[in-house]
């Protein structure tokens, strides 16, 4: 029961290098669906997505973020932002978006598209650099960014388990 969904979560990989098959809009609407269903402190559904599949947009953003080359081969990526105007409990924002980062990464494996979380927020440079790249508004905040792709390279699960990390009813 639920194996599935297990095997999904034990098998997710950072996927960096990615065949030239675009993405398809059906993929991408699935992932936002999954996005969207993520968990919200008092159901505020903070979020906001830029989908970007220009090939412009893509190849200028690893020239200020270091750590986001494997956009050079991506056909597309989200962006996932924080939408600051009026919430209701504010200093969750950043929790809410995590959730919805994750749900794409795992939607994105159930589909066969790999997928690597490119982090943004705190980093204020890089928030302003990606404000400015696609025209996001000061009160919405990038988050992060999710590159996207058909993958060209092969990872097995790692098992990350680590008992010696687990306390109980206490540390």
């Amino acid at each position: 029961m639920g194996s599935e969904a297990i095997d999904n979560i034990l098998s997710r990989r950072s996927i960096r290098r990615y065949s030239e098959r675009p993405i398809e809009a059906a993929a991408l609407e699935t992932m936002l669906k999954a996005a969207m269903s993520a968990p919200s402190a008092h159901n505020q559904q903070p979020w906001a997505f830029v989908v970007i599949d220009d090939r412009k947009i893509l190849d200028s953003i690893p020239d200020f973020h270091p750590y986001s080359k494997m956009l050079y081969q991506a056909p597309a990526a989200i962006v996932v932002c924080g939408d600051l105007r009026e919430l209701p409990a504010p200093y969750f924002w950043q929790q809410d978006c995590a959730a919805a980062t994750q749900n794409i990464l795992l939607a994105a494996n159930a589909l066969g598209i790999g997928s690597v979380w490119i982090g943004v927020f705190p980093h204020e440079e890089l928030v302003t650099k990606v404000q400015e790249l696609l025209g996001i508004p000061g009160d919405i905040k990038p988050f992060s960014i999710i590159s996207l792709g058909y993958p060209s390279e092969g990872k097995g699960p790692s098992n990350r388990f680590a008992p010696e990390r687990i306390h109980h009813n206490g540390w």
